[in-house]
């Protein structure tokens, strides 16, 4: 378990221009980076036991973290 945060701009650091490109430009992808980051988060307090959950929450709020990435990556490379 990794207790550091996985920032977009932190996974993606040769794609941080058009992260922040597509934030301003791209509605779609806008939410989804905005659910990416409330994601990832919760998910940061999780493990941190900021704000515990039960260990299968945890396990599936990383399934849906990773989800939204490679939908966001795939947006970003497309």
């Amino acid at each position: 378990m990794s207790h550091t945060p996985h920032e977009l701009s932190e996974e993606f650091p040769q794609l941080a221009d058009k992260i922040s490109e597509l934030k301003r430009t791209d509605t779609h992808f806008a939410k989804l980076a905005d659910e990416y980051h409330a994601l990832n988060r919760a998910v940061h307090r999780a493990e941190t036991l900021v704000e515990p959950v039960e260990e299968l929450t945890e396990v599936e709020m990383r399934k849906q973290r990773a989800t939204l990435k490679d939908e966001l990556y795939r947006l970003l490379t497309a």
